[in-house]
């Protein structure tokens, strides 16, 4: 193993000090793990160019939430310089198989099934036919027998009149209970709906009321102001990929600081705080709620990829 440069050793540490291992990087960063063992090492020979090296070490500055120009600057010796400073942010990513047109795909398949659904459909369609003809002969059938049983249908009837009453006073008491039954139940679900429609009347006023505003904007971070609301939940919720998530309060004290897993959503109840600071560490596919309303990030996440949201809160009663 090659000895660690200054800046490799700044970078492991980091890394190490966010519970990251090179894998959980590599998902992260989608360079591979060899280049990313490679700056670590200060080896930037198994990199395809300089063009890479610089690129590559920006986007894992980025991702463990180091500053990049502060970095460059600190460790220029260590970093090999090229003509081209600047690449593009989506440059060190595998294309996404979002990128990848999906209504091609599901058209040929569609075409594959064709066959298949006309031959399913021409069984269902025969098979309504049959049913339909057997009915009618059955319908048939009933219709003569019950002409030939009307004279003694009427004998039956006068026998089994007595039965009849018995039966229907028995069944007047029972009746009388599933009412009374079905009444309480209908009851008790127009008080349920009652209540859920109170609620969310309820919620709505308080929604309308809520303010979420814009303070100020610069470079990777944000300021909000939010107002108007006796509460402040916030929801975070990665639906493309693992991202590093740190949330904190105005002192410092962090809620989480972890890998926040792809379709995973982690709640905050923040009511008692003045201030939070949410720091996304790969923002495509992350979407913020406060108080079960969606926000948008401040920046383009194609364009910024980490982003720093403050949140500033204010509750309605002191205000």
């Amino acid at each position: 193993m090659l000895a660690l440069t200054e800046l490799g050793q700044r970078l492991r540490q980091e890394r190490e000090s966010k519970g990251l291992s090179l894998e959980d990087l590599q998902k992260l960063t989608k360079i591979q793990k060899r280049y990313l063992l490679g700056i670590e090492e200060g080896n930037y020979e198994v990199m395809p160019g300089k063009f890479y090296v610089r690129a590559f070490i920006k986007q894992y500055c980025e991702t463990i939430g180091l500053d990049t120009d502060a970095i460059f600057e600190e460790y220029k010796s260590d970093i090999p310089s090229t003509q081209t400073e600047d690449m593009p942010q989506q440059l060190s990513r595998v294309r996404s198989r979002k990128e990848i047109p999906q209504h091609t795909k599901g058209v040929s398949k569609a075409y594959d099934y064709l066959p298949t659904v006309l031959v399913v459909a021409g069984v269902v369609v025969v098979g309504i036919i049959i049913w339909v003809i057997a009915q009618n002969i059955v319908s048939d059938k009933n219709k003569e027998q019950a002409n030939q049983e009307a004279p003694n249908s009427e004998v039956q009837q006068s026998n089994t009149q007595e039965e009849t009453n018995e039966t229907t006073a028995k069944n007047d008491n029972s009746k009388s209970e599933d009412e009374q039954n079905a009444a309480d139940k209908k009851e008790k679900e127009k008080e349920k709906e009652k209540a859920a429609k109170e609620k969310a009347e309820k919620e709505k006023k308080d929604s309308g009321k809520q303010e979420y505003k814009e303070v100020q904007k610069t470079g990777r971070s944000a300021t909000y102001a939010l107002s108007g609301t006796d509460a402040f939940n916030l929801e975070v919720t990665s639906t493309q990929a693992d991202t590093w998530l740190d949330v904190k309060n105005g002192k410092g004290n962090a809620f989480f600081s972890s890998i926040l897993k792809k379709g995973e959503t982690k709640e905050f109840d923040l009511t008692k705080e003045t201030e939070a600071r949410v720091n996304i560490g790969y923002s495509p596919g992350v979407e913020l709620k406060v108080n079960g309303k969606a926000v948008d990030l401040p920046f383009d996440s194609s364009k910024q990829v980490r982003q720093v949201v403050t949140i500033q809160y204010q509750p309605a009663e002191a205000q």
